[in-house]
């Protein structure tokens, strides 16, 4: 059983890259196109895929428009948006995330040749659409698949091995948060959650392009207590902030006589992304030892589990998202797997989880 897949867009050119970029993986089959929403809408009743690609302008109905619609109906197979690296695009993109879409590629602008931008297509889309139909891929593989209309979700990895919690004797003096598909909508559900400015600085990385993450700062500013900004070298961490790491550098943070501080850096990727996860929660172990609470989100990949593991070893406190409420539970899932983690919570409550941490640490 193959992953069906609807591709909508109103460049004949797009739609058939797109077509052409997935026919090559035997798990993947293009059931059908569409150039507008009005008549994805349509095709979607008709041919039921399971995964969604989705322009975001389109003449009748725009993706922003149909990703509504869709939830609307009652629709919850996984929608990806193709997107350009604009400052427009980013702030759609980042409005079809909120409005329901599940994750986003970028448009292969700037490629040389065809084959350049069916490699990048290709390289960019298959793996989220491996990481997001995993049952039907599984059978693809031999192993069975799920049947239509269940919604349950069997775990992709093994057992999960919580480590004892422990009384704390340092005071949390920082949060790190790291994230990757399905991390924009966690992120906006975490901080619009919190009750009050948190109590200790709180930095972020969240996996996206440079201008993607700007615009991601100024969203969630909007939304709950914290003072959300994108980091800049050398800014002084302050409580009641958040700091999204900027799209193409590394954040670390790092302690003077002044407290704590934001260092950019442009070192090589780690678990192939820059910002990574793993860099950040190793900088603060190495900055504070154990004053570090962590928690690790949704997203594909394995990035944020060694930074975990650096986090408890230190004697910090490590939370990860739970398999039923994450988009994908790569990270949160390999953290939990590997014994990193001393709990595993909806997301729901992970910002009453750190709302415990920093309390514990002011005590």
């Amino acid at each position: 059983m193959t992953v069906r897949v609807l591709v909508v867009d109103d460049s004949v050119v797009v739609r058939r890259l797109v077509t052409h970029a997935l026919a090559a993986d035997p798990a993947i089959d293009v059931v059908g196109t569409a150039a507008n929403g009005r008549l994805a809408l349509a095709k979607i009743e008709q041919l039921a895929p399971d995964l969604v690609t989705m322009d975001i302008e389109m003449p009748e109905l725009d993706g922003i428009a149909a990703v509504r619609a869709l939830r609307a109906a009652g629709h919850r197979m996984p929608v990806v948006m193709f997107s350009t690296l604009t400052e427009r695009g980013a702030a759609a993109t980042l409005e079809a995330l909120s409005a329901g879409a599940t994750d986003y590629v970028a448009k292969p602008t700037g490629a040389g040749s065809v084959h350049e931008a069916l490699g990048r297509v290709a390289a960019e889309l298959v793996p989220k659409i491996h990481a997001l139909v995993p049952t039907r891929l599984g059978a693809v593989r031999g192993r069975p698949a799920a049947a239509a209309g269940d919604t349950t979700r069997p775990s992709t990895r093994g057992p999960v091995r919580l480590r004892p919690a422990s009384l704390r004797a340092t005071p949390v003096r920082l949060l790190v948060l790291g994230a990757s598909t399905g991390g924009p909508a966690a992120l906006a559900e975490v901080v619009g959650a919190l009750s009050s400015p948190p109590a200790v600085p709180v930095a972020v990385v969240q996996h996206m392009p440079a201008v993607f993450t700007r615009q991601l700062a100024d969203r969630l500013d909007r939304l709950g207590p914290a003072t959300v900004v994108e980091a800049t070298d050398g800014l002084a961490l302050r409580a009641g902030h958040a700091y999204v790491a900027p799209g193409g550098r590394h954040l670390t943070v790092v302690a003077d006589r002044t407290g704590l501080r934001a260092r950019l850096t442009d070192t090589p990727p780690v678990n192939y992304s820059r910002p990574a996860v793993d860099v950040l929660f190793r900088s603060a172990v190495a900055a504070l030892g154990g004053a570090v609470g962590a928690v690790v989100l949704t997203g594909m990949g394995s990035d944020g589990a060694a930074g975990s593991g650096a986090v408890a070893d230190a004697g910090g406190h490590v939370v990860v998202q739970d398999e039923q409420s994450s988009v994908v539970w790569g990270m949160p899932g390999a953290t939990a797997t590997a014994g990193h983690a001393h709990a595993v919570l909806p997301l729901h409550e992970i910002a009453a989880a750190m709302e415990r941490m920093m309390s514990e640490g002011l005590r």
